[in-house]
């Protein structure tokens, strides 16, 4: 999803991928007055050094001799370094080019923020405290997700408990027998999705607050919803466990793979 922020009356555009976020150099560069180019920032030696040093922690195919060579030219007053050539020679993860509509020049956002220093002191305190601020509006919207979501498994949750009782529990059950079967059933679904029963994950997790299902991810509780539903229509089927657990555990598998795989869930943005 195509993100923003604003610094400095210039609107800069962002990306995440695999986790990381990235931020558009092209659109920083407009802050900084007079006539520049990422060229020339790149052919400062500090930066070079800068940029050598983070592909060493992050990119374990960084090419460290390519890197080298780089670094002894850096500061001759005939040599220049494109975005495409720092790329191209050293295998660089932490800049990149985008095509298309949106395309341009794009870092990970610890290169951003050296960047945004060049720019100049008050341009990078400006652009951390507005990442901040994307980052802590989009904990939030995950919170509220994540919410909204634990909600509609523990309501799908009364179905299932529905048709367990309506189909499992005989009549003359105490209470507290038919509390085992449910606790059983609720163990199906946690086996089927997560591996593991409630109580052996409390075993494994003794300093965590809540179960299992507490410390879901958004993308378990989603499929835990689904699966609550389709258990239900097996148990009215009279299916037995030991086939639902099979069924349900291929329905886990299934979704958490379109779920975790699919390009730009929206209700997960």
């Amino acid at each position: 999803m195509k993100k923003e922020i604003e610094v400095k009356g210039v609107t800069l555009r962002l990306f995440t991928q695999e986790n990381d976020d990235f931020i558009s150099l092209s659109d920083m560069i407009k802050a900084k007055d007079g006539d520049y180019f990422i060229s020339d920032w790149l052919r400062n030696r500090n930066t070079v050094e800068f940029l050598g040093f983070w592909e060493k922690l992050n990119n374990p195919n960084f090419n460290c001799g390519e890197f080298d060579i780089i670094k002894s030219h850096v500061g001759l007053n005939n040599y220049r370094l494109s975005v495409k050539e720092w790329v191209e020679k050293t295998n660089a993860i932490g800049i990149i080019a985008k095509a298309g509509r949106y395309g341009g020049t794009y870092s990970h956002i610890d290169i951003a923020l050296e960047f945004g220093m060049w720019i100049s002191a008050e341009f990078k305190v400006y652009l951390i405290r507005e990442f901040k601020r994307l980052k802590e509006a989009e904990s939030n919207q995950q919170s509220i997700q994540w919410s909204v979501q634990r909600a509609i498994s523990k309501i799908n949750y009364n179905i299932h408990t529905d048709a367990i009782k309506e189909n499992l529990i005989p009549n003359f059950l105490t209470k507290e027998q038919a509390k085992i079967i449910y606790a059983n059933e609720a163990d199906l679904l946690n086996v089927a999705l997560f591996g593991i029963t409630a109580q052996e994950w409390k075993k494994e997790n003794p300093n965590l607050d809540g179960n299992i299902r507490d410390q879901a991810t958004l993308e378990q509780l989603v499929v835990l919803s689904n699966m609550e539903s389709i258990n239900a229509l097996l148990i009215q089927q009279n299916i037995s466990s030991e086939e639902r657990i099979l069924q349900l555990n291929q329905v886990a598998i299934s979704q958490m793979k379109s779920l975790l795989t699919a390009k730009g869930v929206k209700f997960l943005e």
